[in-house]
């Protein structure tokens, strides 16, 4: 459930950002008609990443045993591309995010369809990764509902944050926020990485380093606190495989080294 809320939280704030962004500029230019084609826009993006969550989970709901799973392995390597992804892109753009996305305006200015299309593409890339990701995290995590709830309640305070942002009554270093936040999503992301690879393991798709790393399913009991705490955060499982211990572990290790660098390449110019 944290790490759904965290999802929630990060994905919906650089959504929340963006939208304040093009309705901010679209009233200093005087141009407030464009503030429900914006809104048309999102509403738009919204719909479409909805459906593109709901299409995921009917696909898996309504197939036979084995297929489901590969289904469900695919869409969390895709995840994890698209967070792997967001993260970097977050990481170079934070601070020009506002100037880039006036930039999208300047000279399109009598468009209607083009003011749509900037607020739908600009918001529909996150909605679906959000959807792809979050759906992948509550199938490693196993707790549904609860996954679920803590997403919606993420969503729901970005939409807040973004409204003091866009109002100027809350100021955020963005470049802060999205790097620790970044950081943490780096290991949610392994652990879902590491539950496709126990998917495929199941059905036989990787027959190799199948033996258990480590088994502490004595401390951390299926079904009470602690399991579902480490679940829901990182996607802990108690007895991985050997190949799901090192996908896990190469996977933190050579993002985190790439993102640290990236943080470090502004302080050093």
């Amino acid at each position: 459930m944290i790490a759904n809320f965290l999802i929630g939280l990060r994905e919906g704030l650089e959504a929340a950002l963006i939208v304040g962004i093009l309705v901010a500029y679209a009233k200093k230019s005087g141009r407030t008609d464009w503030v429900n084609k914006i809104i048309l826009g999102v509403v738009s993006a919204v719909a479409v990443s909805l459906v593109a969550g709901l299409v995921l989970n009917w696909l898996v709901t309504d197939t036979e045993a084995g297929t489901n799973q590969i289904i469900g392995a695919t869409a969390s390597i895709l995840a994890v591309i698209f967070v792997t992804w967001m993260i970097f892109w977050m990481a170079k753009n934070a601070r020009s995010l506002s100037g880039d996305i006036r930039a999208r305006f300047d000279g399109k200015t009598t468009s209607a369809l083009t003011v749509v299309g900037i607020a739908f593409f600009s918001v529909v890339r996150e909605g679906v990764e959000t959807s792809i990701f979050l759906w992948s995290s509550v199938e490693a995590s196993g707790q549904g509902v609860f996954a679920l709830i803590g997403a919606v309640i993420g969503l729901v305070v970005a939409a807040w944050l973004g409204y003091l942002i866009y109002r100027g009554a809350l100021r955020l270093n963005l470049t802060t926020f999205f790097k620790y936040t970044g950081a943490f999503l780096i290991v949610v992301a392994a652990g879902i990485l590491a539950y496709a690879v126990h998917e495929l393991q199941e059905l036989g798709l990787l027959p190799f380093l199948t033996n258990t790393t480590y088994d502490v399913s004595s401390v951390v009991v299926e079904g009470e606190w602690l399991d579902v705490l480490l679940k829901g955060t990182i996607s802990f499982r108690a007895a991985p495989s050997q190949l799901e211990s090192l996908v896990w572990g190469l996977y933190v290790l050579v993002v985190s080294m790439f993102f640290a660098r990236a943080y470090r390449k502004p302080q050093n110019k």
